[in-house]
């Protein structure tokens, strides 16, 4: 028992190692990582769909997340996506983990949720390729799974939860798996997945397929030992069930910072990134939640503001923000009444403008 779990021990800090420090090898020997932008992403885009050699059916798949959703405290268990607990209280729908071979269609067991709603591909993702993808796909608890449905992501906090009639909260343990796995599905499957077709909210400038709130929380919450162990066995095809390619945003989550922008994310290869991308000032802002629900918002930013203000639909200015404080990287501007409005951001020398919503 001792020699298996030093070899448990010595495998996770292989993967480890493999993740912090220096892209994986031999994977991604020879890329280009002088890349940004529009042209990163697609590079990524081609890599991690030329090195997805094996399909896996959609019945493959079940087998695929016993081994790639097992919990790394308990072997015996598979983690639960969206759950928070585990028999603090008589509803098994919030369980964070399940027995593995508990599985099925019927409530009490685990099925396969698909984070990027089947139904809300254009056109459908099926039971094959997209649909079948197991970078794409999680465990999780059946009634949970039916109460997320197709409905959108949105902004939130705390444990998973539907919000309003149409969108979900994945919760704040999820929240950057979420992110990196759409993200991982509109560079391998393109127009077929694009992010606005299950996140809710306004997009970055430099590319309107990408909603704020993904960049947001892949910084937010940063990688799980889950998300490596997963991306480490799916990325080799020569596992039975490993199809080959690599989610990159799970291997570093700044990629996606690299290429779109916003709020700085976890850089887990700073010999190879070592400074912020340059981007356009209105990429380097953040806006969230957008829309807000209760007149807050926060702007997240690397750029010394040096004033903001809050300007009605009419071009009335509500709010105005002078002398702020050149170190600080967020602020909040709180009870906002419902309505549209437009917020510029100005510093010496430039000025951006982003429209908000506050329902």
């Amino acid at each position: 028992m001792k020699k298996i779990l030093t070899l448990i021990i010595a495998l996770l800090s292989i993967i480890s190692q493999a993740q912090n420090g220096a892209p994986a090898s031999p994977y991604y020997n020879g890329f280009n990582w002088s890349q940004t932008g529009m042209t990163l992403k697609d590079a990524l885009a081609t890599k991690i769909t030329n090195t997805h050699t094996k399909e896996l059916s959609y019945s493959q798949v079940w087998e695929a997340l016993k081994i790639v959703d097992l919990d790394p405290t308990n072997s015996s268990n598979v983690l639960l996506v969206y759950g928070w607990e585990n028999g603090t209280d008589a509803d098994v729908t919030n369980d964070r983990t399940r027995a593995k071979t508990n599985n099925g269609g019927s409530n009490g067991q685990w099925n396969r949720e698909h984070i990027f709603a089947q139904a809300l591909g254009n056109p459908d993702l099926g039971q094959t390729g997209p649909g079948a993808d197991a970078q794409m796909l999680r465990s999780c608890d059946v009634q949970k799974n039916g109460s997320r449905g197709n409905r959108l992501y949105t902004s939130g906090s705390g444990n998973a939860a539907a919000v309003g009639s149409n969108n979900w909260y994945p919760g704040d343990e999820w929240k950057g798996d979420v992110a990196r796995i759409i993200l991982y599905m509109y560079l391998r499957y393109g127009s077929q997945c694009l992010p606005t077709y299950v996140a809710t909210g306004t997009t970055i400038s430099t590319d309107s397929n990408v909603p704020e709130i993904l960049l947001q929380w892949n910084a937010e919450d940063p990688v799980s030992q889950n998300e490596d162990n997963r991306n480490t066995y799916l990325g080799n095809a020569s596992n039975t069930y490993g199809q080959g390619n690599r989610n990159p945003f799970i291997d570093n989550p700044y990629l996606a910072t690299v290429i779109w922008g916003g709020p700085v994310a976890q850089n887990r290869w700073p010999t190879i990134f070592l400074s912020s991308p340059k981007f356009d000032f209105a990429s380097k802002i953040s806006v969230f939640p957008n829309p807000s629900f209760d007149g807050n918002i926060t702007i997240s930013t690397e750029e010394n503001l040096s004033e903001i203000d809050v300007i009605s639909v009419n071009g009335q200015i509500i709010k105005e923000y002078k002398n702020l404080e050149k170190t600080n990287l967020n602020y909040n501007l709180n009870s906002l009444p419902k309505g549209f409005y437009f917020i510029r951001f100005s510093t010496e020398n430039q000025t951006a403008v982003k429209k908000i919503t506050v329902n």
